[in-house]
Parts: structure tokens; sequence; C-alpha cells
């Protein structure tokens, strides 16, 4: 998920030094949602494998 927030961000940066605003802003837009959905899906992961340590 990360690798592609970073991929869209590239884009983003690339598109921003070309002047092509409309991409730049909806790459951006792109990457920090994936961003945000692999930060809460690594957190969820993260309780979810101390909950099963600590069961056992």
């Amino acid at each position: 998920m990360f690798n592609w927030a970073v991929t869209f961000l590239i884009i983003a940066i690339i598109a921003g030094i070309f002047g092509l605003s409309g991409i730049a802003g909806t790459a951006t837009n792109i990457a920090w949602i994936l961003f945000l959905v692999g930060l809460v899906l690594a957190v969820v992961s993260g309780l979810s494998g101390y909950r099963r340590k600590t069961r056992n």
C-alpha cells in the first residue's frame, strides 16, 4: 500500500514540475488516501498480532 502511495506522490511531483496542476492534485489526493489506508491497516495488523501472541 505504501509503495502505491509513494508512486502516486512521485507522479504528483513530476506533474507539478511540468505544470499539470490537475493531474498533480489528483495524484496527491490518491497518495494521501493510500497512505492513510496503509497506516490504518498497519496499526490494525500490529494490534491483532499483539493480541494473538498474548493469548497463547
